[in-house]
């Protein structure tokens, strides 16, 4: 090119700004309330939380959680007035986890598929009482295995295909108590394809299925181990079958292969450290996506809330939704009661 006609460079202090440019103001609809309220991009309501909650044996028993303040362990009678009190806030759905005694605990964790444990005797006793609320029921070997792993531990290898066999046992066992939706978090390869394919076969067709497909091995589920009661048994970690908190591309595959072998919903676990993980998965899939706001995350938020360091309610909502902003659909958080009195008391 003629060097005649060659563009001369601005000069290194020259701002080109256009005239609508310089007229533009991004704080204007901030000014006042109503007008940040007409432009909000993400919204929260109620019917986005599912309450998980933890089970225990007797009667009329509310027994502290030590390491997560404000939760309990709920006997099946008070678990009933539990899902009352969510039902009449709203709330679309509960989660329950059993802290089972030591005496029924073995090392293939086979307690899963009996009508007596816990969870099946909750459940019976929920949908009997308040069947409007729906139960999310986890088909995983942890409460009932003497080792703590989710899977059946033989000289310290976790079995694939011995294990899913049982979780599916587990599985038609919550079904047949009456849960809507079976969502195992054990991790095991091919566990929802067989879980689909028991189901169908003993009458359950339309009983959806939501994979933890995204389960990471993370030092966030610390409390909830100590309310469940395996903090004290688990044997080494969970490394070789929950994904390394690494690996973003191979959560995507996990979420895919079991989107193909039948799930209807996907659940990321832990919440707010894996939100990049909710977006990918949204942003690839376009189906409905969970996250789970775990023990780890809510015992750092009570605790700071306790001693004063942070306004906890105000961290509460804007935790839930920053979970929705990275396109979830719904929240599991032991915090869903008192967001859903904040929604109702601020709608």
């Amino acid at each position: 090119m003629h060097k005649n006609n060659m563009k001369k460079p601005l000069a290194c202090n020259t701002l080109q700004i256009d005239e609508a440019t310089s007229s533009r103001r991004l704080r204007r609809m901030r000014k006042a309330d109503w007008s940040r309220r007409m432009v909000q991009e993400t919204h929260l309501r109620v019917d986005h939380l599912v309450l998980p909650f933890f089970l225990t044996y007797g009667t009329g028993v509310e027994e502290p959680v030590d390491a997560m303040p404000g939760t309990f362990r709920y006997s099946v009678d008070m678990a009933v007035r539990l899902a009352e009190r969510a039902a009449k806030l709203g709330i679309p759905a509960i989660a329950p986890f059993p802290r089972e005694k030591a005496e029924i605990k073995t090392d293939d964790g086979s307690f899963i598929q009996s009508p007596d444990n816990l969870i099946n005797r909750a459940i019976r006793a929920i949908k009997k009482e308040v069947p409007e609320i729906g139960i999310i029921s986890d088909a995983a070997l942890d409460p009932f295995t003497t080792h703590g792993h989710d899977g059946i531990l033989k000289d310290g290898i976790i079995l694939n295909d011995e294990s899913v066999d049982m979780v599916v046992r587990g599985a038609l066992a919550q079904a047949e108590a009456g849960a809507d939706v079976i969502s195992p978090s054990d991790m095991m390869d091919g566990r929802i394809g067989m879980i689909r394919n028991a189901l169908d076969q003993h009458g359950f067709q339309d009983l959806p299925i939501m994979s933890y497909a995204t389960k990471f091995a993370s030092a966030f589920y610390g409390p909830y181990r100590d309310a469940i009661g395996t903090q004290g048994v688990l044997r080494g970690d969970k490394k070789t079958y929950y994904l390394d908190p690494a690996n973003s591309d191979e959560a995507v595959r996990e979420a895919e292969q079991d989107l193909i072998e039948g799930a209807d919903l996907l659940m990321v676990k832990p919440g707010m450290p894996y939100l990049d993980i909710v977006h990918r998965l949204k942003s690839t899939f376009r189906m409905p996506t969970y996250a789970y706001q775990v023990s780890g995350e809510y015992s750092m938020i009570k605790a700071a809330g306790i001693n004063g360091w942070i306004d906890e309610e105000k961290i509460i909502m804007e935790s839930l939704l920053a979970f929705r902003r990275a396109g979830c659909d719904g929240i599991f958080t032991y915090f869903a009661l008192e967001a859903a009195e904040h929604l109702r008391n601020n709608s």
